[in-house]
């Protein structure tokens, strides 16, 4: 059972607006740290425990930067919203150097095979992964307005930090998108026969500029739920998206049942899109606007991967063939 202090730094963050997945994990990371020093009361302590925490994950567990700073957030977070008491800017910890791996990128054979492989409930998010460049929840949250047939473009909003961007739309794929929405419409008219249906959840401040829009069939997920569930911070009933996790192992299963000795996940597809559309000679600027990455050093990840293989550096030993 949570403590009512990690509830009460739970019920602040949902004040502040901010995302459930990142209550969750600052809330993890909240509760490590308060382990770490014996169950003592963050209040009872400061800098110097915070440090010896943020070391500990590096010097011990061995964690990437990027999970480092997720738990350096969370810290800052809590002494300077919850406690009141910031931290100090000249933190002395040991930072993580644990540097990034190259992505796991399929042939395009294989991305062939794990299509064929994925359950045909599925298939559709996989190809838009791949088709699009899409982060797993960016497909998921897909609302059916964001599809745009006549540009061939899908539109996605608030991504990753924040961003909004529009990406390509592999036009072989508008059939099956539209037989996608007619269904989602179908489930519309049945949800309206329930009388307790609420529409579908909207962010806070679009729930506040359009109040009408939750029961618009446009503002509903491409990819509904099965069924229809409580929406945990209102009760009212709603049709949230598929769940991601079953998105997750769907991918996984594919590629076991497909023979790819590879570690597979749905990122898999993405590293795919950018690595195939900058061996098809297309320019870094315009892989880097698909992926919607801020600083292009991000995107050449992908240049590393391609130079790192056959279309590289030749083998000497080719030479004796």
């Amino acid at each position: 059972m949570a403590s009512p202090f990690l509830n009460y730094i739970s019920e602040q963050m949902r004040l502040k607006r901010y995302a459930k997945r990142t209550i969750q994990s600052y809330v993890y990371w909240i509760k490590a740290y308060i382990n770490f020093n014996g169950h003592r009361h963050p209040i009872s302590c400061h800098d110097r425990e915070v440090e010896q925490f943020l070391s500990y994950l590096t010097n011990k567990l061995d964690v990437a930067a990027n999970t480092q700073g997720i738990a350096l957030n969370a810290l800052v977070f809590l002494y300077k919203a919850i406690l009141l008491k910031p931290l100090t800017l000249e933190l002395n910890f040991n930072k993580s150097k644990q540097h990034t791996k190259l992505p796991v990128v399929l042939t395009q054979a294989e991305v062939t095979t794990l299509l064929t492989k994925v359950v045909s409930r599925y298939v559709l998010p996989c190809q838009l992964m791949y088709g699009s460049g899409l982060r797993l929840m960016e497909v998921v949250r897909l609302r059916i307005q964001d599809i745009d047939f006549d540009f061939h473009a899908i539109q996605i909003w608030q991504g990753k930090g924040g961003k909004n961007r529009r990406v390509t739309l592999a036009k072989e794929l508008c059939e099956s998108l539209k037989v996608q929405i007619s269904m989602v419409k179908s489930m519309y008219q049945q949800d309206q026969l329930t009388p307790d249906y609420k529409g579908v959840w909207l962010p806070f401040a679009l729930a506040r500029k359009y109040p009408s829009a939750s029961n618009d069939v446009q503002w509903h997920y491409l990819f509904p739920s099965n069924r229809l569930s409580k929406d945990p911070e209102t009760d009212f009933v709603r049709r949230h998206h598929i769940d991601e996790t079953s998105l997750r192992k769907a991918v996984k299963l594919a590629a076991k049942n497909g023979g790819i000795d590879k570690n597979v996940t749905c990122h898999t597809l993405r590293h795919s899109f950018a690595t195939h559309l900058l061996q098809r000679g297309a320019d870094i600027r315009t892989v880097q606007e698909q992926l919607g990455h801020t600083d292009i050093r991000t995107t050449q990840i992908y240049t590393h991967v391609i130079e790192h293989g056959a279309n590289g550096v030749r083998s000497p030993l080719s030479d004796l063939f």
